[in-house]
Protein backbone atom coordinates (compact mmCIF):
# COMPACT_ATOMS: atom_id res chain seq x y z
CA UNK A 1 0.00 0.00 0.00
CA UNK A 2 1.65 3.35 -0.94
CA UNK A 3 1.72 6.99 0.90
CA UNK A 4 -1.34 7.97 -1.13
CA UNK A 5 -3.46 4.34 -1.47
CA UNK A 6 -6.39 4.59 0.54
CA UNK A 7 -8.20 1.12 0.68
CA UNK A 8 -11.24 2.72 3.37
CA UNK A 9 -12.55 5.22 0.72
CA UNK A 10 -16.46 5.94 0.97
CA UNK A 11 -18.36 5.93 -2.15
CA UNK A 12 -20.39 8.94 -2.17
CA UNK A 13 -22.97 9.50 -5.00
CA UNK A 14 -20.84 11.77 -7.24
CA UNK A 15 -22.39 12.83 -10.73
CA UNK A 16 -19.43 13.36 -13.35
CA UNK A 17 -19.88 17.04 -14.74
CA UNK A 18 -18.67 17.08 -18.46
CA UNK A 19 -20.03 19.65 -20.21
CA UNK A 20 -20.70 23.58 -20.04
CA UNK A 21 -23.99 22.38 -21.12
CA UNK A 22 -24.26 19.83 -18.10
CA UNK A 23 -22.88 22.87 -15.95
CA UNK A 24 -25.54 24.98 -16.67
CA UNK A 25 -28.49 22.28 -16.03
CA UNK A 26 -26.78 21.53 -12.18
CA UNK A 27 -26.68 25.07 -11.08
CA UNK A 28 -30.32 25.73 -12.46
CA UNK A 29 -31.09 22.28 -10.59
CA UNK A 30 -29.57 24.18 -7.32
CA UNK A 31 -33.08 26.11 -7.08
CA UNK A 32 -34.66 22.94 -5.99
CA UNK A 33 -31.91 21.38 -3.96
CA UNK A 34 -28.67 22.56 -2.55
CA UNK A 35 -25.70 21.68 -5.07
CA UNK A 36 -22.27 20.91 -3.96
CA UNK A 37 -19.43 20.87 -6.79
CA UNK A 38 -16.17 19.51 -6.43
CA UNK A 39 -13.08 20.30 -8.75
CA UNK A 40 -10.68 17.77 -8.58
CA UNK A 41 -7.16 17.39 -10.63
CA UNK A 42 -6.83 13.43 -10.79
CA UNK A 43 -3.54 14.27 -11.02
CA UNK A 44 -2.47 16.37 -8.00
CA UNK A 45 -1.83 14.22 -4.31
CA UNK A 46 -2.95 17.53 -2.24
CA UNK A 47 -6.43 17.18 -4.52
CA UNK A 48 -6.27 13.31 -3.67
CA UNK A 49 -6.30 13.92 -0.15
CA UNK A 50 -8.49 16.09 0.01
CA UNK A 51 -11.37 14.76 -1.86
CA UNK A 52 -10.50 11.65 0.53
CA UNK A 53 -10.77 13.71 3.68
CA UNK A 54 -14.07 15.00 2.68
CA UNK A 55 -15.57 11.64 1.93
CA UNK A 56 -14.70 10.29 4.80
CA UNK A 57 -15.74 13.23 6.85
CA UNK A 58 -19.62 13.40 4.49
CA UNK A 59 -22.65 11.89 6.35
CA UNK A 60 -23.27 9.39 3.21
CA UNK A 61 -27.20 9.16 4.64
CA UNK A 62 -27.25 13.33 4.14
CA UNK A 63 -29.33 13.42 0.56
CA UNK A 64 -30.24 17.21 1.37
CA UNK A 65 -27.50 18.33 -1.35
CA UNK A 66 -26.37 16.90 -4.66
CA UNK A 67 -22.84 16.02 -4.94
CA UNK A 68 -21.19 17.02 -8.19
CA UNK A 69 -17.12 15.98 -9.29
CA UNK A 70 -15.26 18.20 -11.78
CA UNK A 71 -12.53 15.88 -13.33
CA UNK A 72 -10.49 19.54 -14.00
CA UNK A 73 -7.63 17.41 -16.12
CA UNK A 74 -10.24 16.13 -18.52
CA UNK A 75 -12.84 19.23 -18.56
CA UNK A 76 -11.12 22.16 -18.13
CA UNK A 77 -14.12 24.02 -19.76
CA UNK A 78 -16.00 23.49 -17.53
CA UNK A 79 -14.01 24.52 -14.79
CA UNK A 80 -13.78 27.69 -16.47
CA UNK A 81 -16.81 28.52 -16.70
CA UNK A 82 -17.44 27.65 -13.43
CA UNK A 83 -14.77 30.47 -12.31
CA UNK A 84 -15.96 32.79 -14.94
CA UNK A 85 -20.39 32.43 -13.97
CA UNK A 86 -20.03 32.34 -10.62
CA UNK A 87 -16.90 34.78 -9.74
CA UNK A 88 -15.21 32.10 -7.81
CA UNK A 89 -11.38 32.37 -8.41
CA UNK A 90 -10.14 28.88 -9.83
CA UNK A 91 -8.62 26.74 -7.34
CA UNK A 92 -7.83 23.06 -7.36
CA UNK A 93 -8.97 21.20 -4.96
CA UNK A 94 -11.69 23.07 -4.78
CA UNK A 95 -15.34 23.03 -2.80
CA UNK A 96 -18.41 25.26 -4.11
CA UNK A 97 -21.60 25.11 -2.41
CA UNK A 98 -24.89 26.87 -4.12
CA UNK A 99 -28.27 27.38 -2.73
CA UNK A 100 -30.15 28.64 -6.19
CA UNK A 101 -28.49 31.16 -7.68
CA UNK A 102 -26.23 31.89 -4.85
CA UNK A 103 -22.73 30.64 -3.71
CA UNK A 104 -23.04 29.89 0.00
CA UNK A 105 -19.73 28.37 0.41
CA UNK A 106 -16.30 27.86 -1.29
CA UNK A 107 -13.04 26.61 0.19
CA UNK A 108 -9.90 24.55 -1.57
CA UNK A 109 -7.13 22.61 0.15
CA UNK A 110 -7.26 21.93 3.55
CA UNK A 111 -10.18 24.61 4.05
CA UNK A 112 -12.41 22.15 2.31
CA UNK A 113 -14.68 21.33 5.45
CA UNK A 114 -17.76 18.53 4.80
CA UNK A 115 -19.24 19.00 8.51
CA UNK A 116 -19.69 22.71 7.35
CA UNK A 117 -20.92 22.06 4.17
CA UNK A 118 -23.61 19.83 5.83
CA UNK A 119 -24.76 22.62 8.55
CA UNK A 120 -25.26 24.85 5.51
CA UNK A 121 -27.82 22.56 3.96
Amino acid sequence: MGLFSFSNKKRLPWTDVSSVDQLHEVLESAKDKPVLLFKHSTRCSISSMALHSFENEWDEENERCALYFVDLLRYRDVSSAIAEETGVIHQSPQAILFNGAEVIYHASHSGIDARAIEKLV
